[in-house]
């Protein structure tokens, strides 16, 4: 059994901080790419950060890029979304997953925790 579970998230007034966590079970987290999505209401869902599972390469969304740091502990096989400088518009419903590579199909998902940012 595949399975990601999503914790950490919660409210936080803008310019503030979360860490979000992902504990995987059930495969060998270094053997595929995750990557951190989110959905905010009336919107698509969106990806927000991935560790490459051929390199090790991160990558963000534009829109987090300086203020997001993904980051893993493969003893704990559990990935790590940092967030810094928290905007209202990143209000959302976070996921993680797991799949082949960044640019591919994430198969496996988490339940999701909820980011709230007050302004």
């Amino acid at each position: 059994e595949v399975q990601l579970v999503e914790s950490g998230g919660g409210l936080v007034q803008a310019g503030g901080s979360l860490r979000l966590s992902c504990a995987a079970s059930g495969f060998t987290f270094d053997d595929y790419a995750i990557g951190w999505f989110r959905q905010a209401p009336g919107k698509e869902r969106e990806g927000v950060s991935c560790i490459s599972s051929s390199d090790g390469s991160t990558y963000y969304a534009d829109s987090v890029k300086g203020r997001f740091t993904f980051s893993s502990d493969n003893a704990k096989n559990t990935v790590y979304l940092q967030m810094n400088s928290l905007k209202p518009e990143d209000t959302a419903v976070y996921y993680c997953a797991a799949g082949w590579e960044c640019d591919g199909n994430f198969g496996s998902w988490g339940q999701g925790t909820q980011v709230t940012v007050s302004s």
